[in-house]
């Protein structure tokens, strides 16, 4: 068994997203949310979608709701390398985003409730013919987390949550000839490579929320790593027909520290500090008890832990109608590559709540992204030698966000 299938596949995890979020990860929870650059999401709590970020704010709740959010990410990210035929647009295809909460009291002091959403994924798709294909092809990943949780007010101020996670993910990955095709004698646009899987993991979440009083709050939440096992089935160059093999992942814990403060009956600021531990992402290293040493392929990467800071306001115009604007910097976190150009980032959002019933409530938002252009170098096959390519990123995201949250 040859194991370049699940070390593609994890190249691959690693391939896109990078415009709109550190790494790979994911952060289109909720339209709510992205109206305020998602500053304060581990304090403010205003529907069920707070789940996504801190346990502890079903406490707030005094009747189950149901959120359900779809969110449209519209990427634009252009390559240019140093000669024309390793340029690229348009690389990083648009995706939907769904998710849905649902948050059930039990009492005073339970409360129970349910997330489905996505932490990481990713999408790429460069051109069949590109001469970087063995580097960068087509690439999509999709992740979910299951996410069951509880909290338990201890007392007006202070309410505790915690919760599981079980992460489901699915890989497809294909890479193609481009310069390497001078080599085996075949077209740019050759398949060499495919690869399909999928994976699970587990981990756990705990949150904490301080009421100061009605207008002022602060919280704190925590997800763990999750250790996620992907297998799936490589067929390529290097490999006589299909073979299978494994390799853990490790997805990166977060960290995040919010406050919410009403400062007047119309308007209120929230903020937060989210810290994510891509150190833990650690080396590729593919395993299997055919594989000489029991390691089948192995590749290095450079992850550091990575911060976003976020700032955001709202406007009670009415009794059925708020504003909200924000603002978010976003730290890059790999060391740049074809498959991994990530970058720092800002964003800034806007958004607003109509409340069509004292049940019924829809959220709006919309967002850009903006990459700051990064410039790295690549080794590449060209010919019957290797050469390093100096290559360019720039590129920014759109993202659009609709949420329905109802009362029981």
């Amino acid at each position: 068994m040859r194991i370049n299938k699940v070390a593609l596949a994890v190249t691959a995890l690693l391939a896109a997203s990078q415009v709109h979020a550190a790494g790979f990860q994911v952060s289109e929870h909720s339209a709510s949310g992205l109206g305020r650059a998602f500053a304060g999401e581990a304090a403010i709590g205003d529907n069920a979608a707070s789940l996504a970020r801190n346990p502890a704010l079903m406490a707030t709740f005094d009747k189950a709701q149901l959120s359900v959010v779809g969110s449209y990410v519209d990427p634009d990210i252009s390559v240019k390398g140093s000669s024309a035929m390793f340029d690229a647009t348009d690389v990083a295809p648009a995706q939907a985003v769904p998710a849905m909460y649902y948050i059930q009291p039990i009492n005073d002091q339970w409360a129970a409730g349910l997330a489905i959403y996505s932490n990481y994924g990713t999408g790429t798709e460069y051109a069949d013919d590109y001469m970087a294909g063995a580097a960068a092809g087509t690439t999509h990943i999709m992740s979910v987390n299951f996410n069951p949780n509880i909290s338990y007010r201890i007392n007006e101020q202070l309410s505790l949550g915690a919760g599981v996670s079980f992460v489901y993910a699915t890989a497809e990955l294909e890479r193609n000839a481009g310069a390497l095709g001078a080599i085996i004698s075949a077209p740019a646009d050759t398949q060499i490579a495919k690869m399909e899987g999928d994976g699970y993991g587990f981990g756990w979440n705990v949150g904490a929320l301080y009421e100061v009083n009605e207008n002022n709050r602060f919280g704190i939440s925590y997800k763990s790593k999750v250790k996620t096992e992907l297998e799936g089935e490589f067929t390529g160059l290097t490999s006589n027909g299909e073979v299978d093999g494994t390799l853990d992942l490790n997805l990166p814990s977060i960290l995040e520290v919010s406050g919410y403060h009403k400062l007047t009956e119309q308007f209120a600021v929230s903020y937060s500090w989210q810290y994510s531990t891509w150190s833990d992402f650690g080396d590729i290293v593919a395993e299997s008890p055919d594989c000489a040493g029991g390691v089948c392929l192995e590749k290095k990467e450079d992850y550091s832990n990575s911060s976003r800071y976020s700032i955001g306001g709202e406007y009670y115009l009415s009794e059925v109608i708020t504003l909200r604007a924000g603002y978010a910097f976003d730290e890059q976190a790999g060391e740049a590559t074809l498959s991994i150009p990530d970058t720092d980032r800002s964003w800034y959002t806007a958004g607003l709540t109509y409340k069509a019933t004292p049940a019924l409530s829809f959220d709006f938002a919309a967002a850009l992204i903006a990459g700051k252009e990064i410039t790295f170098e690549e080794e590449l096959q060209e010919g019957n030698h290797a050469t390093n390519q100096t290559f360019t990123s720039s590129g920014d995201a759109y993202i659009y966000s609709a949420q329905m949250n109802y009362s029981f």
